[in-house]
């Protein structure tokens, strides 16, 4: 039970530093003007960030063939090329040139890096986990969300130590730096750690997920507040202090392995004693009751139809499902991939503090399913998963129009927020709702199938986007400024969104006798 809860805290690590590609908007408007970059040119490498996801069935193919610490490995070695020869091209070490088209093609290998990670961590969570996989995933995958805030906190700590690297220049080279060699020096320290764990008899596990839950909040609420505070001069703190508090909070979901391990060798103890004491015959019949119990509860899950990719490709369910993404989840990715673009054109220099803002209410997102999963599953309250994320994509909605509307930074901040925390709960969503649909034993495959949408919709999107931007720029100026430059984006972004929301009702009406059951 305790390697079962180190398992989790291992992967709640590497998804903490595995959201490299939502990093892209911190160092894009530099990237543009080191390499004299038109917008859409621009745009193609933030398609090419997630264009790695289109190949991600690969990853899922090595999940199910490979040791899981291999994998990890490959994973973290793709990071490190990919980001690591943009970083050396960027500070003129080793590499003096490179073309547009070399980037491109690293910037690929590098967003295919993230695949290889959230492969061996969604892989972890639902087998160690089995009885409550969708809690498990939850909370490995929130920390996903977390991410660009702690390499933002990691660069402001060696900005503060050396003042003239504080330079936009100098930020974006130091974003790269760390996207390329943190994953790698995580996933070395996580590698013993992510395995098949023997579970043998399902155990009371709410405790631990009570704890796991208090800290996730107590770390979600701690990155609100620093990066709310980066905001504002006078309540902000060093930022020494800030990644220390944010390295402790990490380290904190140890309590859960470790207070596992100690409950384990009290109850060694006292099964000796109780031996000694001549109760087998009652302890035969309590194991007995909770085996009945146990197979009960595994016939729920077995009970999932396996659908393998060729058989889930012809399914209405799916292609519903996938645009259901396409027009939530996606969309939301695509809106932090320009918040760079978007707060420049609005004359809003705080981009580092709204993509770590972003950040920051994702993870709150992306602990919200598994929060309500918790508390609610087994109650007359529970939604279908198809239904959540429509009810998801309605506050979206109201927050693209709301940013298209007005011109004041607040309602940017605000806007920002309501689209991170509303996209990464689509996000976690999504893990169980394939899991849910197409079974468990498929599912390395089939999800990285459904999430290669992220890369159409960042081409698609993002392109229109870039097109329209470039529309609206004034005859002679290099860049578009003012808040008509994504007036026309964001409303149609909007109008998505609305279709998403009634095409998730379309599929909560086709699946909810799954949801019953």
């Amino acid at each position: 039970m305790a390697q079962q809860w180190l398992s989790l805290v291992a992967t709640i690590w590497l998804q903490s530093i595995n959201g490299t590609n939502s990093n892209f908007a911190a160092y894009s408007s530099e990237l543009k003007r080191i390499l004299s970059l038109s917008q859409l040119q621009l745009n193609n490498l933030a398609f090419a960030s997630d264009a790695g996801k289109l190949l991600g069935w690969i990853s899922g193919l090595a999940g199910a063939h490979l040791p899981l610490w291999l994998v990890l490995l490959i994973g973290s070695f793709l990071g490190l090329v990919g980001y690591g020869l943009q970083y050396f091209f960027l500070t003129n070490q080793i590499i003096t040139s490179l073309s547009y088209w070399q980037v491109f093609a690293l910037t690929v290998l590098a967003g295919n890096s993230v695949c290889w990670i959230n492969t061996v961590c969604y892989i972890i969570a639902i087998r160690n986990f089995p009885l409550d996989r969708q809690i498990a995933v939850g909370l490995s995958t929130s920390y996903v969300g977390l991410s660009a805030k702690v390499y933002t906190d990691v660069v402001d700590v060696f900005v503060a130590a050396a003042p003239p690297s504080g330079s936009p220049s100098e930020r974006a080279k130091l974003f790269l730096l760390f996207n390329s060699v943190l994953p790698l020096a995580v996933c070395v320290l996580a590698a013993p750690l992510v395995r098949d764990v023997a579970i043998g008899k399902s155990k009371e596990l709410s405790g631990g997920f009570l704890t796991l839950f208090m800290i996730m909040v107590v770390t979600g609420v701690f990155a609100i507040v620093t990066s709310l505070g980066s905001m504002v001069t006078r309540l902000s703190l060093p930022s020494k202090v800030v990644l220390a508090g944010m390295v402790v909070l990490l380290l904190l979901p140890l309590v859960a392995p470790l207070v596992e391990k100690i409950r384990e060798k009290v109850q060694h103890k006292c099964s000796i004693r109780v031996y000694n004491c001549g109760d087998n015959n009652n302890n035969n019949k309590n194991n007995l009751e909770f085996d009945d119990l146990e197979i009960g509860r595994t016939e729920i899950v077995v009970g999932i139809e396996e659908i393998g990719a060729k058989t889930m490709l012809r399914r209405v369910e799916f292609w519903l499902y996938f645009f259901v993404y396409l027009f939530g989840a996606t969309l939301g990715l695509v809106y932090m991939n320009n918040l760079g673009q978007i707060a420049e054109s609005r004359g809003c220099s705080g981009t580092s503090s709204l993509v770590s803002l972003c950040s920051a209410f994702g993870f709150f997102g992306r602990i919200l399913p598994s929060l309500v999963d918790y508390f609610f599953s087994k109650t007359k309250f529970a939604l279908s998963r198809a239904m959540a994320m429509g009810a998801m994509m309605v506050p979206m909605c109201g927050a693209f129009f709301l940013v298209a509307i007005s011109k004041q930074d607040y309602t940017l901040y605000s806007s920002t927020a309501i689209i991170g925390i509303c996209t990464g709960a689509i996000t976690s969503l999504s893990v169980s709702t394939t899991t849910e649909l197409f079974g468990a034993e498929n599912f390395g495959v089939n999800h990285n199938i459904l999430v290669s949408n992220i890369p159409i919709g960042s081409f698609l999107f993002g392109g229109f986007a870039a097109f329209l931007y470039k529309g609206e720029r004034n005859l002679g100026e290099e860049n578009c400024m003012g808040e008509r430059c994504y007036q026309t984006t964001f409303i149609i972004w909007g109008c998505l969104c609305l279709l998403g929301t009634l095409l998730a009702l379309i599929l909560h009406s086709r699946t909810k006798k799954i949801a019953h059951n």
